[in-house]
């Protein structure tokens, strides 16, 4: 069994905000896996930790980049937040950022692509700002969307410069309907995304592995209020439609009015638009999530210093 410390104690209330006591013992009762405990205090009812688990922070910035019928998104990581204030840094990301639309989001072409006016190429120019402001920097992750007729609208949520921000969000309509309109509703609908977060355009497409996760959940619980297994199956199913409606974008409430369905909305918009509206896609980076990143102490770096 793994030894439960003080550091995994204060990790697992980061992820879930449950009580020390109900950390230490949701570890003890999984062996020190933290994913579990985080499960194991769900089920009792002592967590939230579903839209916390996972979510961690990182440095830099994120582009994002639209044109027409295809758009891009890039993430650039560095050190500190300083560093995403940066202007030398802002040039470089707006700058692979377009790269990275020329490209078609494919993030080792703009590694290689020419950066303008240096000579040299992206990476090349990454490691000489590198060595200019002195802290480490790394292009993580880039992608793209496109449609054959239609829209693709950026977003970018908690800008500090044009197309420059935390969160970048792309989304793509396919229709032959009015350009304006639905470039309109794409914004609207690309600011959804970045205020709820879905995991999936439609249900069919949502991980199975999250869906098997919130299953297991939601009988856990349904379980331990003593209920038949017919009334617990219905529970489960009950918990499941829920779920789907708080991570899949069709089946979420569009948040413009709180209560229509972002499908219905999508479907209503051919009749302004003058053509059937297909929600084809979307994207959205918020920066640093799924990085791991050192958490600093500092009384412990100094005992540390003086040890030595």
């Amino acid at each position: 069994m793994a030894e439960i410390t003080a550091s995994l104690v204060k990790e697992l209330r980061e992820k879930t905000g449950a009580g020390m006591m109900d950390c230490k013992k949701a570890l003890g009762e999984t062996a020190g896996d933290i994913e579990k405990a985080v499960d194991w205090l769900r089920t009792k009812g002592l967590s939230a930790a579903s839209k916390k688990a996972g979510r961690v922070a990182a440095e830099g910035l994120v582009g994002v980049a639209a044109d027409g019928t295809k758009g891009a998104v890039i993430e650039v990581n560095a050190e500190t937040d300083f560093v995403g204030r940066n202007d030398q840094f802002q040039k470089f990301v707006a700058a692979a950022t377009k790269l990275a639309l020329e490209n078609g989001g494919d993030l080792a072409k703009v590694a290689a692509a020419p950066f303008p006016g240096t000579g040299r190429d992206v990476q090349g120019e990454l490691t000489n700002l590198i060595a200019t402001i002195g802290e480490n920097m790394s292009l993580r992750r880039a992608a793209s969307l496109s449609v054959s007729d239609g829209v693709v609208v950026a977003y970018t949520h908690n800008a500090v410069a044009p197309d420059l921000g935390k969160i970048g969000v792309l989304v793509a309509l396919e229709s032959t309907g009015d350009k304006a309109k639905l470039a309109a509703l794409a914004k609207q609908l690309a600011m959804h995304v970045a205020a709820t977060n879905p995991q999936s355009l439609t249900v069919a497409e949502l991980d199975q592995a999250a869906i098997e996760r919130e299953r297991a959940v939601l009988a856990e619980k349904a379980g331990q209020q003593g209920k038949t297994a017919e009334i617990v199956a219905k529970m489960v199913e009950g918990g499941l439609r829920k779920f789907h409606q708080e991570v899949v974008l069709l089946e979420q409430a569009f948040v413009m009015d709180g209560k229509t369905k972002v499908s219905k909305v999508v479907e209503d918009a051919g009749k302004t638009a003058g053509a059937p509206v297909r929600l084809a896609g979307f994207l959205r980076f918020a920066l640093g999530e799924g990085i791991e990143k050192k958490s600093e102490d500092f009384a412990a770096e100094v005992a540390a210093q003086l040890k030595k």
